[in-house]
Order: structure tokens, then C-alpha cells, then sequence
């Protein structure tokens, strides 16, 4: 039984030197939009929108791009920014696929239902830029809002679902009642309706879309739980659904992984 809440979703202070990773994040961003790979291009700070933080950046693969990796970011829907993660685009990059990093208003200014327009914003404008099959992919709350695209009541357009092959959450948070019970909520200002209406994992996904459920083995006991909670409920619902707890990862380092064309999650993510 969990008596706290805060705790339960407490990353940094179990993670060894946890408190260095967002400023390793931001370096490694930096540097990378510093030294793009050969052939590579960057456009930076396109709109999607009117608010200041309605933008992405788009990496564009060398040659003919194969495909578009769309990357939503996390931070409990309140912290961090596209520029953070900019060193994450490696692995899509050289696979050959071009990779975009759309950024949204943080809560309190937005609502996690306003967030979730905005990104569904955001992908449907990165998706006329770029041609070709999409896969989506986020970590924490990204992973969240990732898998909010794929619901039955998606804001997404008809022309974009069918081009997305594959949905992968990292690490994500799929219902977010327990949020209620935590300090977090005095940022987010959650309601019970609004945390259940926009819960993945009590809402019905749409058919066709394969998905990937992904989680660190050494990360807190609720993000596994919710991670499997959202693979056990869509795969009832006939999902292509796989599941993976993967080795010796946990919160902070599970997406790693992605800067490394041939890692597991990469591949899991970009078939072929």
C-alpha cells in the first residue's frame, strides 16, 4: 500500500548523483546542435503557434530522410524545454530518419488538457514539413502525451494517424489520479475529471497503431506500474503491444539509449 504519494514519484533523490543529469542533459544539447553530424541539418525555433513556448526544433537527416521521429519531452509537464534534449536525436539521425522536438506551455500557465492541444498542434505542423511514416515517442510526461495522441478522442487529423507506425512511451505516466494525491497537483491543479480525462489508460486507443511500452527495471516501483498498467489495459483492447522492462536503467538514464542508433530502444522505435 503507498502512503506517500510524493514519494512514490519522487525520481531524483533515488538515483545516484541524480542531481547532475539536467545540467548534463543541457550540455550534451548544446554541443550537439554545436557539431551536427556530417550531412545533417538544424532548423531551430520554428512556430507552431503564437505562445513563446509554441516551438520545435527540427533535425533533418542527411540525404532523403526515411522517416520523422517526434520526440515529447518530460519534466512533469512543468520543467525543461526542447533545447534540453536536442543530443537525443543522434539515433534516429543515423538511421536515416529525421527527428523534430516540439516544445509546449508549462503548467501552471497551461493545463495538462492544454498541453496536450498544443502537441497535437505541434506534431500536425512538424507533419507537413516532413513526408513520410512517423513515430512518436516520449519520456515521462512525454510518454504521457505520446500515447494521449493515439486516443479515440485524438486531436490529430485523419492524414497524420495514418502515417504513424509506431508509438513508444518512455517511462511514461498513463493515469494520472495518483497525481491528485501529490504535491505536484499544487502546480498542475489537476481536477478528478480533468486527471481522468486525459488518462491513456482509461481511454480507448485507436486501432493499427503497434505501441511500445518502455520503463528502466531500476526505476521507482509506480513507474513500472505504470507502464504496465497501460501495456496490461491497451492490450485488451487487440493493440500490437510490447512491453519492456529494460536492464539496469532507471528514470534518468532510460533514455540514453536513444542517441545510440543500434541500442534496443531504437530499434524498437525505427524497424528496419
Amino acid at each position: 500500500m503507498i502512503t506517500d504519494w510524493d514519494d512514490a514519484y519522487a525520481n531524483m533523490a533515488y538515483i545516484p548523483d541524480g542531481a547532475r543529469y539536467p545540467e548534463t542533459w543541457a550540455k550534451a544539447a548544446s554541443e550537439f546542435r554545436s557539431n551536427l553530424p556530417h550531412g545533417c541539418t538544424a532548423q531551430l525555433d520554428l512556430s507552431y503557434g503564437s505562445k513563446p513556448r509554441q516551438r520545435f526544433d527540427l533535425f533533418s537527416s542527411a540525404g532523403i530522410s526515411r522517416g520523422l521521429l517526434i520526440f515529447v519531452h518530460g519534466g512533469y509537464w512543468m520543467k525543461f524545454g526542447k533545447s534540453d534534449w536536442s543530443h537525443l536525436a543522434v539515433g534516429a539521425l543515423a538511421r536515416g530518419w529525421s527527428c523534430a522536438m516540439p516544445g509546449y506551455t508549462l503548467a501552471p500557465e497551461a493545463r495538462i488538457s492544454e498541453i496536450v492541444a498544443e502537441v497535437a498542434e505541434a506534431i500536425s505542423f512538424v507533419a507537413k514539413l516532413q513526408g513520410g511514416p512517423i513515430a512518436l515517442a516520449g519520456h515521462s510526461a512525454g510518454g504521457h502525451l505520446a500515447t494521449r495522441m493515439i486516443c479515440a478522442d485524438t486531436a490529430l487529423p485523419q492524414t497524420v494517424l495514418q502515417r504513424i507506425v509506431r508509438v513508444v512511451t518512455i517511462s511514461g505516466v498513463h493515469d494520472l489520479r495518483p497525481l491528485l494525491r501529490t504535491q505536484l497537483n499544487a502546480t498542475l491543479q489537476l481536477t478528478a475529471e480533468e486527471a481522468a480525462a486525459e488518462s491513456p489508460a482509461l481511454l480507448q486507443p485507436l486501432s493499427g497503431v503497434p505501441v511500445t511500452c518502455w520503463v528502466g527495471a531500476q526505476e521507482r516501483p509506480e513507474f513500472v506500474r505504470q507502464t504496465d498498467l497501460l501495456a496490461n489495459i491497451w492490450t485488451g483492447f487487440g493493440l500490437d503491444l510490447t512491453r519492456v522492462h529494460a536492464d539496469k536503467r532507471h528514470h534518468f538514464n532510460v533514455i540514453d539509449d536513444l542517441s545510440q542508433p543500434d541500442s534496443e530502444l531504437m530499434k524498437s522505435i525505427i524497424s528496419g
